[in-house]
């Protein structure tokens, strides 16, 4: 991983790395030791030791009874205050569309040039549903959702081929995509209209489906409308 603060006296190179730590943590599948944290990073693991610690003191970091690290519970309270007037009006939102229809649904925002998923909620009676966990992100240019986002922010410089997602997606109100960012699932995404700041999308993923995008898209447009006029 690039040290993005090397050598720049302006910026806390420790910090970079804590939070590159807790990048790592929260991408991660598993829980991660030392060692392998030291690797993705490519420093000493005494000096990840010691980030660990520090970020154990604050709950930002468990560690099991092997000491593999983990995202502690602490982040979870640093979350609550990010985007929290988006937050809480689109988890009510997401669990109608979930129920209706038996898919995994989210919103997505965008963040220094990638979409990453704000909030999900998972449909409580349907068989084989899709995780889609808060904090995943990907390049705006792949997968409905950061192509949904695109047409709010436009697709300068991405390509002919983004450029032209995007405008279908302009032109008919939502973006698909399939085997884009994971294999073997599909999305629906619609852009949150919003007379703010806010940039954000609203998007179900699914394994298969019998209804048409055009009719995922419609009971999306229903929330993102609802979603838009409370945070606009």
């Amino acid at each position: 991983m690039v040290e993005r603060a090397k050598n720049d006296g302006a910026r806390s190179q420790t910090l970079s790395r804590g939070i590159q730590v807790l990048e790592l943590l929260a991408a991660a599948e598993r829980p991660r030791s030392i060692d392998e944290i030291a690797a993705d990073l490519g420093v000493h693991r005494s000096i990840v030791y010691r980030i660990v610690r520090t970020l154990e003191d604050h709950r930002l970091v468990a560690r099991d009874s092997a000491g593999r690290c983990a995202p502690g519970a602490g982040l979870a309270v640093l979350a609550h205050g990010v985007a929290r007037d988006l937050q809480s009006v689109a988890v009510p939102e997401l669990a109608a569309v979930a129920a209706d229809l038996a898919m995994t649904s989210f919103v997505v925002v965008h963040d220094h040039g990638e979409c990453v998923t704000l909030a999900s909620v998972e449909p409580r009676r349907a068989a084989g549903t899709v995780a889609e966990h808060p904090g995943t992100r990907h390049p705006l240019e792949h997968g409905a959702p950061g192509v949904a986002l695109l047409a709010l922010l436009g697709a300068e410089g991405l390509g002919e081929d983004v450029a032209a997602r995007v405008a279908e997606a302009r032109r008919q109100g939502y973006a698909t995509s399939r085997d884009e960012v994971i294999s073997g699932l599909s999305s629906v995404a619609v852009p949150i209209p919003s007379r703010g700041p806010t940039c954000a999308a609203v998007a179900v993923v699914y394994v298969s489906s019998d209804r048409e995008p055009a009719e995922l898209a419609e009971r999306l447009q229903v929330a993102a409308n609802a979603i838009g006029a409370q945070v606009g």
